[in-house]
């Protein structure tokens, strides 16, 4: 990695919780050639650990590869760790999920779904071009990523003695996967802890929920006069209609308010529709993200 793009991975390392556990992760994959982290959501774990692990000794020539469960959080984590190395996806961090690849020559970190890693074992059981794979949000727990879980764990012990693995999660009961792995070292980062408020309200008998989650946007909007804000619904139904309520993401803001832009945010939605929830607003406005359960885990959203 380049003087340049060290610096810019030791400086988000300084601004991100999951930093100060960064040198014990080292001496884990090192020493016992696997582990397990657990950090809480938002630690930073997905966007800075991969990039800390590029100029580890053992790792060179090959690359990483990281499973993601969801689509959408593969192409966000590979968009933000591109980011931070100031480079285009494609470079030295790309993704590969169903129907699309963004990866090149020079791609170092490869971030992919759970068919695209389980096809990858099947095809090369060795995994000869990396050094490292990294199961993320592995509390997920699908079959596909169990899956290639023990087929990492087999390869080890068979094929491949030096490669590593590392699974990351935020609610997972790691000693239990520590000991699946053959009792490898468990790491523990804190997160930071902000204040929460708790309000309970009144549903009316025949308030349908995207006309309550509207309500209750409305309502946090004109209780701070800063600040993003993130709704949960179940479906894109419910999203949709709550966004029609709130006026929508055009020029305006609607409902919502004037300087105040309103996002969906849900699996099926195009990749430019996603990507403009998950960064901060171009003009400088409020983001109100309507989101489906993706947001609660898989994703960290900017703002909030």
């Amino acid at each position: 990695m380049s003087d340049a793009r060290a610096e810019r991975v030791r400086a988000a390392a300084a601004a991100l919780p999951v930093g100060e556990a960064l040198a014990r992760v080292r001496v884990a994959l090192r020493e016992a050639r696997a582990a397990v982290l657990v950090a809480p959501p938002g630690a930073g774990k997905t966007t800075l650990v991969p990039l800390a692990l590029l100029d580890e000794p053992w790792l060179a020539p090959r690359g990483i590869v990281m499973l993601e469960p969801r689509r959408l959080a593969a192409r966000a984590a590979a968009a933000r760790m591109a980011a931070i190395l100031g480079e285009a996806v494609g470079e030295t961090v790309g993704y590969r999920i169903r129907f699309e690849a963004r990866v090149s020559a020079r791609t170092r970190i490869e971030v992919v779904t759970e068919g695209i890693l389980g096809r990858r074992l099947q095809d090369d059981p060795g995994l000869e071009g990396a050094g490292l794979v990294v199961f993320d949000e592995f509390h997920e727990r699908h079959l596909d990523s169990d899956l290639s879980l023990a087929l990492c764990v087999d390869a080890r012990r068979v094929l491949r003695e030096d490669l590593r693995v590392l699974v990351m999660s935020a609610t997972l009961d790691g000693a239990a996967v520590a000991r699946a792995l053959g009792g490898v070292p468990v790491v523990t980062a804190e997160g930071r802890s902000h204040p929460v408020e708790v309000r309970w309200e009144e549903r009316e008998p025949e308030g349908r929920l995207p006309e309550i989650a509207a309500s209750g946007v409305r309502r946090a909007l004109r209780a701070s006069a800063e600040g993003d804000v993130l709704a949960f619904l179940p479906g894109a139904g419910e999203i949709r209609r709550a966004r029609a309520l709130l006026g929508g993401a055009g020029p305006g803001g609607g409902a919502a308010g004037r300087d105040v832009a309103v996002h969906a945010l849900f699996g099926e939605l195009p990749a430019e529709e996603q990507d403009r929830a998950l960064r901060p607003d171009a003009g400088g406005r409020r983001k109100v993200v309507l989101a489906t359960s993706i947001a609660e885990t898989s994703l960290t959203i900017e703002g909030v």
